[in-house]
């Protein structure tokens, strides 16, 4: 219980401002990619027309998450966007479950993971809206149905990245927070295990696919 609220940190002084690190997220972020690359390097090495296992997994993450992306938006925008939502949905999935790894912790657990990551979605969509319907039309829709409304359509779409981000971040933080209570009272035995295997990999996973999801749903809304 007392590792419960502790932050490993870095405080870099620069020009007069104090810019803080976390480093136990940032090292748990880049076992994650490289986690990441060395399954891409075990699915494409050797690739054949008899794939291999690794082969076979990574072309289902691809063939899945396409066909998600081609239904929402269209299959030349599927083309452009599908590598991110596959990379996308993988990377948040393995960050949520490598909580179950004794020693390890969620990078997703802090609230700057989900938060970056929202603000990527939202400036990739507000980027595609732009750039399929020209600037001006862009700009237009914040008028609708009045113009007076504008304000509120502005507030509505900075509001996603704060919905989407604390969605994630709520459900990660609260397992991580019961499994420590629950593994304290009972000292780790019996219901421990279980809890890592439902808030690890099951919700773990449904929370991944629902950030993947959203994503995917405000470009389609930009777009169209």
């Amino acid at each position: 219980m007392e590792d419960l609220g502790k932050i490993h940190q870095l405080i870099i002084h620069l020009g007069g401002y104090d810019i803080t690190l976390n480093l136990e997220v940032i090292l748990m972020t880049w076992i994650v990619i490289g986690m990441l690359t060395l399954f891409g390097y075990l699915a494409t090495r050797r690739a054949g027309l008899v794939p291999r296992q690794f082969q076979v997994l990574g072309e289902i993450f691809v063939g899945v998450f396409f066909k998600i992306t081609e239904d929402a938006l269209d299959k030349e925008r599927a083309e452009k966007y599908g590598p991110l939502v596959v990379a996308l949905f993988m990377f948040l999935m393995l960050s949520n479950w490598l909580g179950i790894i004794p020693h390890l912790e969620e990078p997703t657990k802090d609230l700057n993971t989900p938060f970056a990551l929202g603000i990527m979605g939202f400036v990739i969509a507000h980027y595609a809206g732009i750039r399929s319907k020209g600037f001006k039309a862009y700009i237009n829709e914040y008028f609708q149905p009045m113009f007076f409304m504008a304000p509120l359509n502005i507030i509505g779409e900075l509001s996603k990245i704060v919905s989407i981000s604390f969605r994630l971040f709520g459900n990660i933080m609260g397992g991580a927070i019961i499994i420590l209570v629950v593994s304290h009272l009972t000292y780790s035995i019996v219901l421990p295990p279980l809890l890592n295997a439902f808030f690890g990999l099951f919700v773990g996973t449904i929370q991944a696919f629902v950030f993947t999801m959203l994503t995917v749903v405000y470009i389609s809304v930009q777009v169209k």
